[in-house]
């Protein structure tokens, strides 16, 4: 199993906290996937019995990032070509809608949050922090569906969203595609602003396309991450 910090041991570690820690180890890619892990490795290192780490187990396994096996070792899931359409199916027809929303019913109030969503993302990209690019992304589709008056449309771009994020940030990483996006939201947020919903809808769908080229590059570098190759029928 990969290397992975020691917690402190100064608190009791509920299984919420053994969840979130591997979730961020999973997404931010430092256990990539096809890694095998441990209960027993897990549960050590939280000072904890199994049960809380097999509760955390089961948890992960519901998001698709680990791949649970009666009598084999628990691994890092690989990603699915299969799973990955059918998310971004599922994220599209609803993104869609949240941006015909937010289109009219944005006011002065929604654009000044749009502009800091974007103001923030620049100064990533300036700085070239993937990591923090990652959380933005999510605050400015969190930010369309509010001033949408569709908060709840957010819980499921989110859920669709992180069963991606690992091939998100992988693609970050290896080619740089922030400017695009960057420039990418900045389409959105100027339709939006001037409620031009066709055309944020548009925008919004060029941006969720980018994840082509990059399951097409990752393909190449790194098949050995995807447990399907073949494009679903």
């Amino acid at each position: 199993m990969a290397k992975t910090a020691a917690l402190p041991a100064d608190k009791r570690v509920t299984v919420d906290e053994i969840a979130d820690y591997l979730y961020r180890e999973i997404t931010s890619l430092r256990l990539l996937p096809g890694t095998r892990i441990s209960e027993t490795d897990i549960a050590m290192r939280f000072g904890v019995s199994r049960q809380p780490v097999r509760d955390a187990f089961r948890r992960l396994e519901t998001m698709d990032l680990i791949l649970v096996r009666a009598k084999k070792a628990t691994e890092v899931r690989k990603f699915s070509i299969r799973a990955i359409e059918k998310s971004r199916f599922v994220r599209a027809a609803v993104e869609a809608a949240a941006l015909r929303q937010a289109a009219a019913m944005c006011d002065a109030a929604g654009g000044f949050q749009l502009d800091a969503c974007i103001a923030l993302q620049r100064k990533a990209l300036a700085e070239k922090d993937f990591a923090g690019f990652a959380g933005l992304d999510y605050d400015f589709h969190k930010t369309i569906c509010e001033i949408g008056k569709v908060p709840y449309a957010f819980d499921v771009i989110r859920s669709e969203k992180e069963k991606v994020d690992r091939l998100c940030i992988l693609g970050l990483s290896k080619e740089d595609r922030m400017p695009q996006l960057v420039a990418d939201h900045e389409a959105i947020a100027t339709a939006v602003k001037a409620g031009d919903a066709e055309r944020a809808v548009t925008a919004g769908m060029a941006h969720l396309g980018r994840l082509d080229d990059t399951i097409a590059a990752i393909l190449v570098q790194s098949a050995a991450f995807f447990e399907d190759l073949d494009p679903p029928s």
